[in-house]
């Protein structure tokens, strides 16, 4: 029997980010009501495409149960590939795709590592946070590959636009709506749920752990490298820190958009509200003219929130399962709907995760 504060919890937990994020744009828009204005929204769009092109493919990662944290290492690593062959060639295309083919590469030696050989992710992505890093410098000879080196394509492809609609932005909805159907169409988001829900039971039911989980970390590898290539273009000149800081950005947004750092639980629109949320902060504080310095303390601060958020939803994934398994146990009704032996609730708590993260948004 379910109990009612359990149900209005999950509700918060699911939906809060939501109503946060309209306080939030309300709070801004009262102090300078020049910030609801139509520029300002697409500013703030913009100002989030390369971190949303990340964070939605990590957050399939995440709820899978595993994480990458080499994400900003990898986008610089892959935008100065991309920039010395652009400039060693003349071609734009070539560049890029140099980039992309590193940052597949990148995130599939992630893959292999964690999924095949089994090593932690955390310490792993970690270590490649800083191989990667050290590899952009050192390539670079911690110089920035200026404007006068890159093709004028690609100086182009920063400020370029389909119509009215900026291919920065384009690029971003198109990875919305491939993330979106992979999570909730195809067979690939039911496996990743039921990975982070319970690896175990995923292997029973014949999901083959280790080839998602690998594909996972290569496609975030090849958005990382996407969102690097785009950072560089945005402004006409690619440095070896140009991804700085984007491995902590991506973890705060899945975290307020509801991901669970254990697995398991995730929704795009939350995803979605978590990005905005995140960008709407950072174009308010510009607007107040508040200091980079306090900007970056309030970045921090919103981090720590978001993994105090994730702990309560976690409580409330207990709860609930705990409340289901003492009815389960009271009826003497198995998890599968059979008669069962107490203590047979083995996936109720992975259904649970499911519930409180699948829904079709």
């Amino acid at each position: 029997m379910k109990l009612p504060s359990v149900n209005l919890k999950s509700f918060l937990a699911k939906n809060g980010i939501f109503f946060a994020l309209v306080l939030l744009i309300v709070f801004f828009t009262i102090l300078n009501p020049s910030f609801m204005s139509t520029g300002n929204a697409l500013n703030v769009l913009l100002q989030v495409a390369e971190l949303g092109i990340v964070v939605l493919p990590l957050a399939l990662l995440m709820i899978s149960g595993s994480v990458d944290l080499s994400v900003g290492s990898i986008a610089s690593a892959s935008a100065v590939n991309s920039a010395l062959v652009m400039s060693a060639t003349g071609s734009t295309t070539v560049g890029i795709v140099a980039g992309l083919a590193f940052g597949v590469a990148a995130g599939a030696l992630n893959g292999f590592l964690v999924a095949y050989l089994g090593l932690n992710p955390i310490v792993v992505t970690l270590g490649f946070l800083s191989v990667w890093g050290g590899y952009a410098m050192m390539v670079t000879g911690g110089r920035t590959v200026t404007r006068r080196e890159l093709p004028e394509a690609f100086q182009e492809f920063g400020t370029a636009a389909v119509g009215p609609f900026p291919v920065r932005l384009l690029l971003l909805l198109l990875v919305v709506a491939a993330v979106w159907y992979v999570l909730n169409r195809h067979r690939v988001g039911r496996e990743t749920y039921a990975i982070g829900g319970s690896e175990r039971a995923a292997r029973l039911m014949g999901v083959n752990v280790h080839r998602v989980r690998f594909g996972l970390f290569a496609a975030t590898g090849l958005a990382s490298a996407l969102a690097g290539i785009m950072l560089g273009a945005k402004v006409q000149s690619v440095s070896p820190a140009v991804g700085l800081n984007l491995e902590m950005n991506t973890l705060t947004v899945a975290l307020l958009g509801g991901v669970a750092f254990a697995g398991g639980v995730g929704r795009v629109g939350g995803v979605l509200a978590g990005l905005l949320f995140f960008g709407v902060m950072r174009n308010g504080l510009v607007f107040l003219q508040a200091s980079p310095f306090l900007q970056t303390i309030i970045v921090g601060l919103t981090l720590v929130v978001a993994v105090a958020l994730d702990e309560s939803i976690q409580k409330i994934v207990k709860q609930s399962w705990a409340t289901r398994g003492k009815a389960v146990l009271e009826s003497g009704i198995g998890a599968n709907g059979e008669p069962g032996a107490p203590g047979d609730t083995g996936t109720t708590e992975a259904a649970e995760r499911q519930r409180l993260g699948a829904g079709k948004h």
